[in-house]
């Protein structure tokens, strides 16, 4: 549910003049989102009512992880037009972004308002897959006593199958990985991966087998998932492995050597961190020497407390 409901925010709905529009899908793609708000609010005095505005409204809280306004800003919108199964999509997902944060007693009094919009988001439109993905993680992570189950979680994993084979599969493998079933899981992210073959379906296949200490299988997963989508952070993924498992060493040492050459800010992952991974592939190789001097330029990038334990670590070498 956290996942999807935080990618839908990331599509703006913009029915707002083109300059407006323009100014504020730019700000909201620099997260800027307080003058977003700015640009906003402004806009609302003039048109109180005006629903695109006040789903912007409500996304740029989201954005900031302001749940209370945003959950009151899409309030507004269920009140004002009942029959937008996206509305109550969004309300629904605030709530639940909101009961991650606050006590376990507070969590409790927001499920059945999750669960209703949730429910009333799927009746109102039958291809909706985001909130269907809402639902399979929803009752993945529920407690039994709360209406939490394998099956309910499974009945939107089909639903989705029949909207989107890749999501269904994807949907299915998330199941299996949660109910720590890692074989089926595996099953149904490399059938998402054969029929749809994006990132992510490559990405959902990787962390299961680095959860499942698989690093071989890890780091053969992403050299067949370069070959098809050529992107320079997957150069820093395979260094993560080797650094990480102490295997393929010499790999992993190019891979974070061309990850470094090659990186740019849209790579994602930060450069220090493969310095980082550097310094533990000279570690594991007993090098003091180049380990220490990657450990340094990490900690010349960012002062972080992994950086500083792996510089004792080295130092003790």
């Amino acid at each position: 549910m956290k996942y999807y409901f935080l990618i839908l925010l990331c599509i703006p709905m913009f029915l707002m003049s083109q300059t407006t529009t323009e100014r504020v899908e730019q700000l909201f793609e620099n997260k800027q989102y307080s003058k977003a708000e700015t640009i906003i609010k402004s806009a609302l005095e003039k048109s109180p009512n005006n629903r695109q505005l006040i789903e912007l409204l409500g996304d740029s809280f989201g954005y900031r992880e302001n749940w209370d306004n945003a959950i009151e800003n899409y309030e507004k919108l269920v009140e004002m037009d009942n029959a937008n199964a996206n509305y109550h999509y969004k309300y629904g997902g605030a709530m639940g972004m909101k009961a991650l944060i606050v006590n376990k007693f507070r969590a409790l009094s927001l499920i059945g308002d999750i669960k209703s919009s949730f429910n009333r988001a799927a009746e109102l439109d039958p291809n909706h897959i985001d909130v269907r993905w809402a639902m399979v993680e929803l009752y993945m992570q529920l407690p039994g006593l709360l209406g939490g189950s394998v099956r309910k979680s499974m009945k939107y994993a089909n639903e989705l199958e029949n909207l989107s084979k890749v999501d269904g599969y994807l949907a299915k493998g998330y199941i299996y990985e949660y109910d720590d079933e890692p074989e089926l899981a595996e099953k149904f992210y490399k059938k998402a991966i054969a029929i749809g073959g994006s990132l992510t379906c490559y990405d959902k296949l990787t962390n299961l087998y680095e959860k499942q200490e698989q690093p071989l299988k890890a780091i053969a997963n992403i050299e067949k998932s370069h070959k098809k989508h050529q992107r320079n952070a997957m150069h820093y993924q395979i260094g993560k492995v080797a650094a990480d498992y102490n295997i393929q060493l010499e790999k992993g040492e190019k891979c974070l050597y061309l990850y470094i050459t090659n990186y740019t800010s849209k790579d994602g992952v930060p450069v220090s961190w493969a310095y980082y991974r550097l310094a533990q592939i000279f570690q594991h190789k007993g090098d003091k020497q180049k380990a220490m001097e990657w450990i340094d330029k990490a900690l010349a990038e960012n002062i972080l407390k992994p950086f500083k334990k792996k510089k004792v670590e080295i130092l003790a070498m």
